[in-house]
């Protein structure tokens, strides 16, 4: 039995001030989502979510948190995984990049707003600690994995 897949490894970051949090409207997704990115060959997961950020918001994070992952298998039979930090230490000023626009807002707003990407479960990670991770099974259903 195989016990080795191909994978495609991202990354996301909730960047929170307070009460707001860092949303994104990337290019050619129809909503917000918080920013992030590719992880590149050889590069350390942390590594890679505090340079999306650099890139995408013109932050600098510091110590970003692992709070969970969403995953699903492509129909080549790859592996999509989108590492889930938080990050609340920063420096820097939020400048928007080639990936979309950036700005602040209230994190209890993000899921009254037009999001994208199941940013409802993404929210039940990264601000309630509700899960861990969030799976697309094969019946097309977003599955929460408990903690």
């Amino acid at each position: 039995m195989e016990r080795t897949e191909k994978v495609t490894l991202t990354n996301m970051c909730m960047v929170k001030d307070g009460t707001k949090v860092l949303v994104q409207e990337k290019k050619g997704a129809g909503g917000i989502i918080f920013p992030g990115g590719h992880v590149e060959p050889g590069e350390p997961i942390v590594d890679s979510v505090i340079r999306e950020i650099m890139e995408e918001t013109g932050l600098t994070i510091e110590s970003p948190e692992l709070c969970g992952v969403k995953d699903w298998m492509e129909e080549d039979g790859k592996r999509y995984v989108v590492f889930l930090f938080r990050a609340d230490r920063f420096s820097g000023e939020v400048t928007s990049s080639d990936e979309g626009r950036v700005f602040w807002m209230e994190k209890d707003d993000v899921l009254r707003s037009d999001w994208v990407w199941h940013m409802d479960g993404i929210m039940r990670i990264l601000a309630d600690g509700e899960f861990a991770e969030l799976f697309l099974d094969s019946e097309d259903d977003w599955r929460p994995i408990l903690k």
